[in-house]
């Protein structure tokens, strides 16, 4: 399976990357006035001129990625415009920040959503599992921009128990105390966002394992109802949840690019944004890639973590 899905990868990568260069060619927004800024309207057109024919954005698409690709061959991910920094220190820099929100967010929210959703599974129909599922349904609907707004405003302007943005206090260095306090409001509400799908995942499985030959039959012999659900139902039910869990990695990317502009949050989501705008071509290359290799090696995990966790697919178990 793994050796299939690396087949897979290596052409899906080439047609995505392929695909960017040209889709990106075609954007309305002008490199040039983003790369010049408020020097845009006082250059001449011969200056202009001039510096669009040094940077390369007068080039067809098809060289530029052909370019682009022989660099990459040799492992060179080429230089950032926007940043004036090569991509890959534009890409290290920011990169450590996404990954401690999203892995914070993540794990929040497939704590919870198993919590919750085995609660709500374990007794259907009841007063918890109508407030539960109804909960997860109003939340699914909200989109996360608003869902980071309202927190805003709430808990950050209104209470005051939390910082508004930003890494830091302005002006104060990166500390471990400072960093956390910073992360609590952008972490809990990517939480949020993601997991009202996990936890009704997890509820119509625990509802489904409940229902089972082998539970009916645990009951019949007079086991404890604490050691049918924790023994019997969460083990079944876990093995659709990972693939659940695999499954929701684009939403939790496109959710965590959205948060961090919201919570000013200094993670790949303001280069993603910027070098869309500026067409800076290497940077959203790198970045779109990067995407979809997580999104490949996810769905990779997932499968693996679904046939470990199901004895019918597992036949070792």
């Amino acid at each position: 399976m793994v050796l299939r899905r690396l087949a897979f990868a290596v052409p899906l990568l080439g047609i995505v990357s392929a695909v960017l260069f040209a889709v990106a060619s075609r954007s309305p927004f002008d490199p040039l006035a983003s790369y010049l800024g408020d020097r845009y309207l006082t250059t001449s057109s011969a200056d202009q001129a001039r510096i669009a024919a040094e940077l390369g954005m007068n080039e067809p698409w098809w060289k530029v990625y052909g370019q682009w690709l022989s660099d990459l061959v040799t492992g060179d991910l080429g230089v950032s415009r926007s940043f004036s920094q090569p991509v890959a220190g534009v890409i290290g820099e920011r990169l450590p920040w996404t990954l401690l929100l999203t892995g914070v967010g993540l794990t929040s929210a497939i704590g919870a959503a198993l919590l919750l959703g085995v609660c709500a599974g374990a007794r259907p129909g009841g007063l918890v599992d109508r407030l539960i599922t109804g909960s997860a349904t109003m939340v699914q609907a909200v989109p996360p921009f608003v869902l980071s707004l309202t927190a805003v405003a709430v808990f950050a302007l209104t209470l005051g128990w939390l910082p508004v943005a930003g890494l830091t206090d302005a002006g104060v260095a990166p500390t471990v105390g400072q960093v956390v306090r910073h992360l609590v409001l952008p972490s809990a509400v990517l939480a949020l966002s993601q997991m009202p799908w996990l936890l009704l995942s997890v509820r119509e499985s625990v509802r489904a394992a409940a229902a089972s030959d082998a539970v009916l039959g645990a009951r019949a012999r007079g086991l404890p109802s604490a050691v049918i659900l924790w023994r019997h139902i969460v083990p079944v039910a876990l093995a659709p949840f990972a693939t659940v869990i695999g499954l929701r990695l684009p939403e939790l990317i496109v959710g965590a690019v959205i948060i961090e502009e919201v919570f000013s949050w200094p993670g790949l989501a303001g280069a993603v944004v910027t070098s869309a705008r500026e067409l800076d071509f290497p940077l959203l290359a790198a970045l779109t890639l990067g995407t979809t290799l997580v999104v490949l090696v996810g769905s990779l995990l997932a499968d693996i973590a679904y046939t470990l966790l199901d004895p019918k697919v597992n036949p070792d178990a």
